[in-house]
């Protein structure tokens, strides 16, 4: 197995530079399974959706899918990846956000003890099992 770094992954979706995209090409296909972090795979669509890239919500769901879909491709976790890809399509929550929520789901499940995912994000408050901080009455 290798693991491949954010902007080798770009390379390989943008084909944007022909030299990189043909490296990074290679080795998604050289039979070797690639390893997608949550790290990378957030930066990437972070990066994706930026200034520079601008793509859509349409895109990032297409382009988180067809790695799915990749015999190759390995996540740390496929199924929480497909989860926070759900999330993502059916709310505005940020696809980092859905990851976040998604994973501590997997590690520290609702019946095992999760009560809530805090954040202060509107988008991200759609996702179920997140909640936002409240000031207890005791803290002032």
């Amino acid at each position: 197995m290798i693991a491949v770094d954010t902007n080798v992954l770009l390379r390989y979706l943008l084909r944007d530079d022909a030299t990189q995209a043909q490296e990074a090409r290679q080795l998604f296909e050289s039979g070797e399974r690639v390893l997608i972090t949550d790290v990378v795979l957030a930066e990437a669509v972070w990066t994706l959706l930026g200034r520079r890239y601008r793509a859509a919500r349409t895109d990032v769901i297409a382009f988180v899918g067809s790695l799915l879909q990749e015999p190759n491709v390995r996540f740390e976790d496929d199924e929480v990846i497909f989860s926070a890809l759900q999330a993502y399509r059916e709310t505005e929550a940020d696809f980092a956000d859905a990851l976040i929520v998604h994973k501590a789901l997997k590690m520290a499940p609702v019946d095992d003890g999760l009560h809530s995912v805090y954040t202060f994000d509107a988008d991200a408050l759609q996702l179920p099992h997140t909640a936002a901080p409240q000031a207890s009455s005791q803290s002032r």
